[in-house]
C-alpha cells in the first residue's frame, strides 16, 4: 500500500511548491543500439577520411616536387645566361675593332685613334659589369691581390710592390686573375 501513497504524497509536494526528487532525463539514458555506427559504416568512414589524407598528401608531394623542379630549371637558367649583359656590351667592342680591320686606308694615326675608342667601350663594359682593374704599383704587396713573379733590390719600402708586369682584374671582391708584379727586397742591415 505504500507504493500508492508515495506518487500522491508526490503529487501533494509539487502542488506546494516543493520539488520532485530527480529523475534522470530519457536522453541521458544509453542511446539506442540501432543510433550507434556500425562498425562497417564507421570503417568506411575511415577509409574515406584516409583516401582524403593521401589524396591531399600527393598533391602537396607533387607540388614540392614542381616547386624543387622550377628552382633547378631557374638555376641552370641563370648559370647558362649569367654572361648575357656583360656579352651584350662586348659586342660593341668587337664592331669597332672589326670595323676598324675593314678601312684599308687609314692611318696609323687614325687607328691609333680607333684602337684608344675602343679600349675606352671595353673599359666601360667592364665598369658596367663591376669588374674593376687592379694596377697595384707602389702598393704593399697583398697575396691574395697580387702574384710575384721576383724580389728586386729597390729604393721604395721592402715588400712594396715596384714594378706591374701584367694588371689583375676582380669581379666584385673575387679575384679573375692577381696582379703579376714584382716586389722590393728587404735592405740588408
Amino acid at each position: 500500500m505504500q507504493e500508492s501513497q508515495e506518487p500522491q504524497e508526490l503529487e501533494q509536494k509539487v502542488d506546494a511548491g516543493e520539488t520532485a526528487p530527480e529523475s534522470p532525463p530519457p536522453e541521458a539514458s544509453a542511446p539506442p543500439l540501432d543510433t550507434q555506427p556500425s562498425l562497417e559504416e564507421a570503417l568506411k568512414a575511415a577509409e574515406l577520411k584516409a583516401a582524403e589524407h593521401h589524396d591531399a598528401w600527393l598533391r602537396a608531394k607533387a607540388e614540392t616536387e614542381n616547386v624543387r623542379r622550377r628552382a633547378q630549371e631557374d638555376v641552370a637558367k641563370a648559370h647558362k645566361f649569367a654572361v648575357e649583359k656583360f656579352a651584350g656590351e662586348l659586342l660593341a667592342v668587337k664592331d669597332s675593332l672589326e670595323a676598324a680591320l675593314a678601312n684599308e686606308t687609314q692611318t696609323v694615326e687614325a687607328l691609333k685613334a680607333g684602337v684608344e675608342l675602343t679600349l675606352k667601350q671595353l673599359a666601360a663594359a667592364f665598369e658596367k659589369s663591376a669588374i674593376k682593374e687592379l694596377n697595384p704599383l707602389g702598393e704593399k704587396f697583398d697575396p691574395h691581390f697580387h702574384q710575384a713573379i721576383a724580389m728586386v733590390d729597390a729604393e721604395q719600402e721592402a715588400n712594396t710592390v715596384v714594378s706591374v708586369l701584367q694588371k689583375g682584374y676582380a669581379l666584385h671582391d673575387r679575384i679573375l686573375r692577381p696582379a703579376l708584379v714584382t716586389v722590393a727586397k728587404a735592405k740588408d742591415a
